[in-house]
């Protein structure tokens, strides 16, 4: 471990898109404690603390989960990069249906920047649409002072400086993803998550014998390493379609004839269906909420509309499960092209043995993916209804079951072993010996 760490940075260009990476890390980090002007830091703690029994605590601590954002705090980055992704998953659904963005989208690399262009764009818009909510919030639930509530001078304030905080998340995700190692968007959300463990741990520790007994930390612990273990399980494993190669005639020789496999993963998705699950059902419950508080007829059915979504109620579970499922498949389905495959296959000439080439193949491969697609989503299901289960039944708070035995773990598990792939690919691609390697490997 030590040396594969030691030859990360003896390689000039890989220790400089790790360092890179780490300084844009910091500058997120930096970002999220700077503090919009106007608001009274006091009552919004108050507000978080108390308001739905705690349900308002709950819906920040997953909206600062996800997003990379801390609307309990009201920071700079309060608005996360939950617009950068909502923008995304407006494309990738548009990109579906709608012919001429699917043209586009078949352009290779020149398409994708245009896309990527459309999504940042949206991403503007969705920036300044839920600004201008979070101010009318923030104004109604008297949580700014006096002299700023309903003036122009903190609109302007609030707005661009949430819009400003979201683009430059945006901005930093992408530099990472140019110019640094990993995937950028997951990194700032894993940043985000780790940075909170530490107080998560401190508080168990402190309330030990207290408000945890030794049974709530026997679970935790177990939670901890099960999620651990069935992160790195489902992340890894694969369903294997053995392929053969065809045999060709070279003047007096025969070549090809090899027999090799097409790997299929069973968690395609990752962690995306569950970021995008919980992106979406953050809404019902604010929105219903807001209804209800605003006194728009019939205020009790808003009202316990709200309340049914939750974290924990049967309504927000039952939810959770079904849009994580829903995202599953709508990922593959955008991501995985069996036709493509198919065809990429018989120009290489491999099939698969026992299915011609072409429009049965593709068949095939796209009967296999919609099962296995179908265990990973179950599984992140109930990883991801893990922490409001727990927090509803055995009494733990949520922040600490979300991030000691949930989808927050999840996450970390996932983007981790992403990162440590990436470097192993590029020490091995070196001739050094990587972080899953059994020996070292000379140069």
């Amino acid at each position: 471990m030590f040396q594969a760490l030691a030859n990360v940075f003896k390689i000039p260009d890989l220790r400089r898109k790790v360092l890179f990476t780490l300084m844009m890390l910091a500058v997120y980090r930096v970002g999220i404690y700077v503090p919009l002007p106007g608001i009274d830091q006091v009552r919004l703690a108050s507000y978080f603390g108390s308001v739905g029994g705690g349900a308002g605590e709950q819906m920040a601590e997953i909206f600062a989960m996800f997003t990379g954002g801390d609307l309990g705090q009201s920071t700079l980055f309060g608005l996360g990069i939950m617009p950068y992704i909502s923008a995304s998953i407006i494309f990738q659904i548009l990109a579906t249906v709608v012919p001429s963005l699917e043209k586009i989208a078949k352009e290779g690399e020149s398409g994708r920047r245009k896309i990527q262009e459309y999504t940042r764009y949206a991403t503007v818009g969705l920036c300044f649409i839920q600004a201008i909510f979070w101010y009318s919030h923030l104004n109604s639930a008297q949580l700014v002072y006096d002299d700023y509530r309903w003036t122009f001078s903190f609109f302007v304030i609030c707005v661009v400086g949430l819009m400003a905080g979201s683009l430059l998340l945006m901005w930093i995700g992408e530099q990472i993803d140019e110019y640094g190692i990993g995937n950028g968007i997951s990194l700032i959300i894993m940043a985000g998550i780790v940075s909170r463990l530490p107080f998560i741990v401190i508080e168990v520790w402190n309330g030990a014998g207290r408000e945890y007994d030794p049974s709530k930390i026997i679970f935790l612990i177990v939670s901890f390493v099960f999620v651990v273990a069935g992160s790195i399980l489902i992340t890894q494993a694969q369903r294997r379609i053995p392929i053969q190669q065809a045999k060709q005639s070279r003047g007096r020789r025969v070549v090809g004839g090899a027999k090799h496999y097409l790997p299929l993963k069973v968690n395609h998705g990752g962690v995306m269906p569950i970021i995008f699950a919980s992106s979406f059902l953050l809404l019902p419950s604010w929105l219903f909420g807001a209804l209800a508080s605003a006194g728009f007829p019939p205020t009790q059915l808003w009202g316990m509309a709200a309340t049914a979504f939750y974290p924990g109620e049967f309504t927000y579970v039952l939810a959770y499960v079904a849009m994580v499922y829903i995202f599953s498949y709508f990922w593959v389905s955008v991501q995985f092209q069996p036709k493509e495959l198919a065809n990429n296959l018989r120009d290489m000439g491999s099939f698969i043995p026992g299915l011609r080439p072409g429009k049965r193949t593709a068949e095939y491969l796209e009967a296999v993916m919609e099962r296995v697609t179908y265990v990973g989503a179950g599984f992140l299901a109930v990883i991801a209804v893990i922490p409001a289960i727990v927090s509803s039944y055995l009494g733990i708070p949520f922040g600490v079951s979300a991030f000691l035995g949930g989808t927050g773990l999840l996450i970390v598990v996932s983007v981790a072993l992403d990162l440590v792939q990436r470097l192993e690919a590029n020490l091995v691609m070196r001739n050094y010996a990587g972080f899953l390697s059994q020996e070292q490997q000379g140069r």
